[in-house]
């Protein structure tokens, strides 16, 4: 209890706070994308993304103070509609490579989702928000620090390949997305 005592204030810190912002802000972004373009989708994201990782970044290094991991709220029903939702509005764009070893290329090379990439992203960063938000100090705390050490080993890695992914789309010669974006349309019509 010592070590909360001592880090109480860090969970509301400014660090903190524009963290949660910046987290809840891309979680209610992602979950209202329904009726947006997968280009507009990717042209927010490529400004919002940059800015989750420097704020995930700066979070303080804290130590667990519960025994139990707090409780995980994004189910893999909401995970797989949430991907589902991406992957239809990205279509051929979702794939993209990723190199996972700096040694040999050829070790490492794998081709990864922009989709999953984004819903994976806001699976952890959705369970932080809502446990953040639930007000209780030990609970706000161990959320501080999982979702640190998540960006550390996992997300933090996949928010810049996404990013790069995501820039590649934009700035690409390839109309794919405006095709795709098309052939939605010609559907609903």
């Amino acid at each position: 209890m010592f070590i909360m005592e001592k880090e109480e204030k860090v969970i509301y810190s400014h660090q903190v706070a524009e963290f949660a912002a910046s987290a809840n802000e891309y979680c209610k972004y992602l979950e209202s994308t329904r009726d947006i373009s997968g280009i507009e989708i990717l042209k927010v994201l490529q400004r919002l993304l940059p800015y989750i990782y420097l704020r995930g970044s700066l979070l303080p290094l804290l130590e667990p103070v519960l025994e139990e991991p707090n409780k995980k709220t994004v189910t893999e029903f909401d995970w797989t509609r949430m991907h589902e939702n991406l992957l239809s509005k990205l279509g051929s764009n979702d794939p993209f490579p990723v190199i996972v070893s700096l040694g040999d290329p050829a070790d490492g090379l794998y081709t990864g989702s922009i989709s999953e990439n984004l819903s994976d992203i806001y699976q952890d960063l959705k369970d932080f928000i809502v446990s953040y938000k639930s007000g209780n100090e030990e609970v706000m705390h161990d959320a501080v620090w999982e979702v640190l050490m998540n960006f550390e080993e996992f997300w933090g890695k996949k928010l810049l390949n996404v990013l790069t992914a995501i820039h590649d789309v934009l700035y690409s010669e390839d109309d794919t997305i405006a095709d795709n974006e098309q052939n939605e349309d010609d559907e609903t019509v």
